[in-house]
């Protein structure tokens, strides 16, 4: 039961730490609260190479516009899922953490397909402004809330 608690809390902590771009690269060794510095643990070891590919592909993902870039950077946080399950999948005999890890991936392989198939909407048609009884041209009325 322990080892159970042990993966579930590690595969936790690996993805917040996923998240947080500025979080220490797995490869770098951990301070301890003396200062010393720490090997990491055979689990997060297990997890260093997926956790490089996905630094490597969050600092490369870019796009020009929001939404461009949100894809650009969903797709690589999702690669990143997949890696780690990927490593869970290798490893893990625990039949709760081999059943989320391949949900993870299929949903997140999935995911990954949509977004890569997304193009971006059209831009809406331009209202040519309106003219006056003065002959004067105004600019249309904003669309109405609805």
């Amino acid at each position: 039961m322990p080892l159970r608690i042990s993966l579930i809390a590690a595969a936790a902590l690996l993805s917040l730490s996923a998240c947080n771009r500025d979080a220490e690269t797995p490869q770098a060794s951990q301070a301890t609260p003396a200062g010393t510095a720490a090997t990491l643990s055979p689990g997060d070891q297990a997890f260093a190479d997926a956790e490089a590919l996905l630094e490597t592909e969050m600092e490369a993902a870019t796009g020009q516009t929001v939404d461009e870039a949100y894809i650009a950077r969903m797709i690589a946080h999702h690669r990143g899922a997949i890696a780690m399950a990927d490593v869970a999948l290798a490893s893990s005999r625990d039949p709760g953490i081999l059943r989320m890890a391949q949900t993870i991936k299929d949903t997140q392989t999935a995911e990954i397909a949509e977004m890569q198939a997304w193009e971006p909407a059209p831009p809406a048609p331009a209202i040519p402004p309106q003219p006056t009884e003065d002959g004067e041209a105004t600019p249309p009325a904003p669309p109405e809330a609805g």
